[in-house]
């Protein structure tokens, strides 16, 4: 079966947690909006009123099925790829920390438009710069700092253990994301999360990481994604 991926053709964005996910179960699968097709055909799959249609992208189409939002496609696609424990609770455990990556995903996106998307980044600038610096002296910590020690716990190369599963791949996103948006910030931080920071290395070098990002199917980082660079934010 060919998988149909469902997201913006110009950033990475939610979609990028789905993507890798692919990428390392070496599935095949189209990314829609950035084909022929373009952006007009995942419009045309939102536009539908019958059935299960999505209400935003990311979504999958999966022979019939059309899963939407990030952690519910992920939690299919552990169970088809190896990328989950095969146990429900395992299922479920890796489905939790998969929605709390979403929470986190969330905030980095609010530190550049914390009064809403529908404004431009630079008619929110002050708010930003509260927000971000708030972010990282309480959140950062937090939502990383909890990673960290659910790692150091388990003494495995991956969250779960000894094998991969697509919360490790989130978790790669993360810490990537963040040195590209937070360069200076994410520099100092780094040597409070060894484990994750190794984690992050790991996943990089799995064959399938490695060769998706050295091509032209990894979008570039951008100031239209989650994770954006602007300097007075990295102070």
């Amino acid at each position: 079966m060919t998988y149909e991926l469902y997201y913006w053709p110009e950033i990475q964005g939610r979609g990028e947690y789905v993507r890798l996910a692919l990428e390392e179960a070496g599935a095949d699968y189209v990314d829609v909006a950035r084909g022929p097709r373009g952006s007009a055909a995942m419009m045309k799959m939102m536009d539908v009123r019958k059935g299960t249609p999505p209400f935003a992208p990311p979504f999958l189409k999966a022979g019939k099925l059309v899963i939407g939002q990030t952690a519910n496609i992920l939690l299919y696609l552990g169970a088809r790829h190896g990328l989950a424990p095969k146990t429900e609770a395992g299922k479920l455990w890796v489905h939790q920390l998969q929605l709390t990556i979403t929470d986190f995903v969330v905030e980095i996106h609010d530190t550049h438009h914390p009064l809403g998307p529908s404004l431009y980044y630079e008619d929110q600038r002050a708010p930003a710069k509260k927000r971000t610096t708030e972010f990282w002296d309480e959140r950062v910590p937090k939502y990383l700092g909890y990673f960290e020690g659910l790692l150091d716990a388990n003494g495995g190369a991956y969250v779960t253990g000894r094998r991969l599963s697509y919360v490790d791949l989130s978790l790669f996103q993360i810490v990537d994301g963040l040195r590209y948006a937070f360069a200076k910030r994410m520099k100092a931080f780094e040597r409070n999360i060894p484990g994750l920071v190794g984690l992050h290395d790991r996943v990089a070098a799995r064959p399938n990481i490695k060769a998706y990002l050295a091509s032209e199917r990894r979008i570039p980082y951008n100031e239209q994604g989650i994770f954006r660079r602007y300097r007075e934010l990295d102070a």
